[in-house]
């Protein structure tokens, strides 16, 4: 029986067992077992993507996990721990002689012993396998054909952002110029963008849009994710998701407001002037170093007059820790009452809402759901910001 359950598919490790770092830039308590509890105990995902699982102690944690009893392998492929399955996966930089310009790329495997396999590959095409989003010396088309070979997923990361994406630099007009487009199974938008935005290139209507996190701490876990119908959260039933197999697919997409990421628009990258996509120099402070917006680079994209039809719902949603008065002992008291922050964000009645917290809260938290928060627009490495109604 086919059921609905949430996904964020691109969360980072910022130490591993031996508190050794990871993602550097990542926060030193998102360990593997921490993203885990996190994902299952209060923010009700029941499914995530760990794109750091090639690094050798991430891995010698999850075979941990699974000798004490706390975590085990399903036969469709994932590792499943409590209520979330993890799906093991890999953010690799590509940049070759096609690719003019670091991309980052999402690659996931369905079993522990074919990310070891990948992990092995990836020494011989890599200098530090410990790290995430390490440079790979390789081609994109190779490492798609390695993805494929070991039966894995292979997803082009945050597409529009202005630093190592697929189209944010300007470098690139198609995804063609780097890739192999069949060997692609999915779309991941980033922050900046959603898919009104993403469907004006005609080329991406072929594919299964993607909204993950990209969390660098606990608390970014689900700032963006989907809904998916499925069987059940695995490797086999997510791939079928993607591609629409026997009723299995994504049914909405949950994301911040474009204009709350860090590079909606385009700005000033010393002192954060909005300006226009033709700026040569800031009018402000008088400098050349200009970063451009994810808005108008799409605009330069702009390929297909209309969006495709059957694309699933794309909703704007912050996290709870977005909404202004909604503090630590405030966010604590809703998971006491309601368990998850899924639950708070898509089930609790404003009626129930109310008899927690404020009433000019709940209304917050029930306009946030309906997707009719104010909000002020970021750009330049600055995150926009949520007003109270």
């Amino acid at each position: 029986m086919l059921k609905s359950f949430f996904a964020d598919m691109h969360i980072h490790i910022g130490r591993d067992m031996y508190n050794h770092p990871v993602k550097i830039t990542g926060a030193k308590t998102l360990t593997l077992t921490n993203v885990l509890k996190e994902a299952s105990r209060h923010k009700g995902i029941h499914m995530v993507g760990v794109i750091d699982s090639h690094a050798p102690a991430v891995q010698q944690e999850i075979k941990e996990l699974m000798k004490t009893g706390y975590a085990y392998e399903l036969a469709d492929g994932g590792i499943r721990f409590e209520n979330a399955t993890l799906i093991l996966g890999a953010e690799i930089e590509v940049y070759d002689e096609n690719c003019r310009g670091p991309i980052h790329v999402l690659c996931f495997l369905p079993t522990l012993e074919k990310m070891e396999k990948f992990s092995e590959w990836l020494t011989t095409k890599m200098k530090n396998i410990t790290l995430s989003s390490q440079r790979y010396y390789g081609t994109a088309k190779k490492l798609q054909y390695k993805v494929k070979e070991l039966s894995g997923l292979f997803i082009p990361a945050h597409v529009f952002t202005p630093f190592k994406s697929m189209y944010g630099k300007g470098v690139h007009q198609s995804l063609r110029e780097v890739f192999d487009p069949d060997l692609i199974d999915a779309i991941e938008l980033g922050l900046s963008s959603d898919t009104a935005m993403a469907d004006q290139i005609e080329e991406l209507h072929d594919f299964t849009f993607l909204s993950n996190s990209d969390a660098h701490s606990l608390p970014k876990i689900a700032r963006e994710y989907q809904q998916l119908i499925m069987e059940e959260p695995s490797f086999k039933e997510f791939n079928w998701a993607l591609h629409n197999v026997n009723g299995r697919q994504i049914t909405r997409n949950f994301g911040m407001n474009p204009h709350l990421g860090k590079y909606y628009t385009t700005v000033c990258s010393q002192c954060l002037e909005p300006l226009s996509s033709e700026a040569g120099k800031c009018h402000n402070c008088g400098s050349t170093k200009i970063v451009k917006g994810v808005f108008d680079r799409i605009q330069e994209l702009t390929s297909a007059n209309t969006e495709k039809r059957d694309r699933p719902p794309y909703l704007y949603q912050v996290p709870l820790e977005y909404l202004p008065k909604l503090g630590p002992k405030t966010f604590k008291k809703l998971l006491e009452h309601f368990q998850t922050e899924m639950n708070v964000i898509h089930y609790v009645s404003f009626d129930e809402l109310k008899k927690v917290v404020p009433e000019k809260l709940a209304t917050s938290i029930i306009h946030m759901r309906e997707g009719k928060l104010s909000i002020k627009a970021g750009g330049g490495g600055k995150y926009g910001a949520v007003t109270m109604t």
